[in-house]
């Protein structure tokens, strides 16, 4: 069978020519993701900028709330997406939707960038913005399970979460970039300037990503576990999959991905936001704050590959939902304290489960589903539960501050959500890191 290529011993020369293939593969793809969650990432750090000029009002807050609101709605309409691109994923192959997202992302995005604002246009401008994001958050439905499912399918065996860590450490280091890049920003230009052209500048470039992403995806072969299910279904048939089957995977699926969105959009998005809004930092050591906390959450997912591939994904997954449940309160105290060493100790300490989950996730998401309705399964379970929780989660967390004047609060929804997620893995979530996953 051609999926053997990748998953059984080999003579050198053929396990030299698998390897050099699973790297070009990982290239490809991680650069691909790189590009998609970079476009994603400046919108978060540039959220109350965009809500000034889309949405302008003079009442604290409005504005961001109004902006953070449209970041979720970009989360709104990922079901939407995935209910689209999952199956297409199934039928026509992972690598054809891979280069539909990472065409529509770039898109959009630079669509953003240019698009005048309510000064300008009146209402039409956050309609437009309004359906730019919906459309953005409709590729990223496709792109982030497609991707995971690309990457770990060509792996080896005994090196999936290492492969899966790939997304997530590409993920990780286009936030980080995207951090970069608005903390030069906000350090060399005016306020008068970012406000009126700067933080375009990045949406505006990502055109240029997105072409090299989608030259380097053309080129790529679709996963030996894809053209096996292929060559089943042209000979013999696939195995019916029941209806208990898909059901108990798609509640697994929603809660491993609630426990990475969520913790995941607190860590690169709400807490920018939060240090500059509600701590009162300035922009530019909020976000060379975030930089240095990314930097080693990037860091730490190749560690949680290897470490996973050692140890299982139960024991990895458990855990990190236990540390996102009582570690949030004490990583607010320490946020709120305003003193830099202080934060970026909160930060990196909630990096770490986060860094866990994110890994976990995108392993997870092909080993609970059976090959054939893996597309499909993954991208509507994962997306719903970051429609449902994670994307409203900075919004939720701006909101609660605005009514409470509590800074501390929005630590408890992060662990009200992390609870109900440990409570559903503890009791149904089984070790997955020997399944077989080409079969179904």
């Amino acid at each position: 069978m051609e999926h053997t290529l990748l998953h059984k011993a080999e003579p050198h020369g053929s396990a030299a020519a698998a390897g050099a293939d699973f790297r070009k593969r990982s290239i490809a793809v991680g650069i691909g993701n790189f590009m998609e969650w970079f476009d994603f990432a400046i919108y978060g750090y540039f959220a109350a900028l965009i809500g000034a000029t889309f949405f302008p009002s003079a009442a604290p807050g409005v504005s961001l709330l109004s902006s953070l609101a449209v970041f979720a709605v970009g989360f709104l309409s990922r079901p939407l997406g995935a209910f689209v691109l999952g199956p297409l994923g199934d039928r026509l192959g992972r690598r054809s939707v891979l280069i539909f997202t990472v065409f529509g992302m770039g898109l959009t995005t630079t669509m953003i960038g240019l698009l005048p604002g309510y000064d300008a246009i009146g209402i039409a401008a956050p309609v437009l913005l309004i359906a730019l994001r919906f459309t953005q958050g409709m590729m990223v439905g496709g792109e982030w399970s497609s991707a995971g499912i690309y990457i770990v399918e060509s792996a080896p065996r005994n090196a999936r979460a290492r492969a899966a860590s790939v997304i997530t450490g590409t993920a990780a280091a286009a936030f980080l970039i995207g951090t970069f890049v608005a903390a030069v920003i906000s350090a060399s230009m005016g306020e008068a300037d970012i406000a009126r052209w700067g933080w375009r500048l990045p949406f505006v470039a990502s055109i240029f990503m997105t072409a090299v992403a989608i030259y380097i995806r053309r080129r790529l072969g679709d996963t030996p576990v894809y053209k096996e299910v292929e060559r089943r279904r042209a000979t013999e048939g696939l195995a019916v999959v029941s209806a208990k089957q898909k059901m108990r995977a798609f509640v697994m699926t929603f809660a491993f991905s609630a426990l990475f969105g969520v913790s995941l959009y607190y860590f690169i998005t709400y807490a920018n936001n939060h240090l500059t809004q509600t701590v009162g930092l300035s922009k530019s050591s909020s976000l060379w704050l975030c930089s240095v906390a990314l930097l080693i959450y990037t860091g730490f997912h190749p560690f949680v590959g290897k470490l996973s591939d050692r140890v299982g994904r139960r024991p990895l997954v458990i855990a990190s939902a236990v540390g996102l449940t009582v570690l949030p309160y004490p990583v607010f105290l320490l946020l709120n304290t305003g003193n830099s060493a202080a934060i970026l100790l909160g930060l990196v300490v909630l990096a770490a489960p986060v860094s866990i989950a994110a890994v976990m996730n995108v392993v997870l998401l092909v080993e609970v589903f059976p090959a054939s309705i893996r597309s499909t399964g993954a991208a509507i379970g994962h997306n719903v539960a970051q429609a449902v929780l994670a994307g409203p989660g900075p919004f939720i967390a701006a909101a609660l501050i605005q009514y409470t004047r509590d800074p501390n609060i929005p630590a408890w929804y992060l662990s009200g959500v992390s609870l109900l997620c440990l409570i559903v893995l503890w009791k149904m979530l089984p070790e997955t890191s020997h399944r077989d996953i080409a079969a179904g």
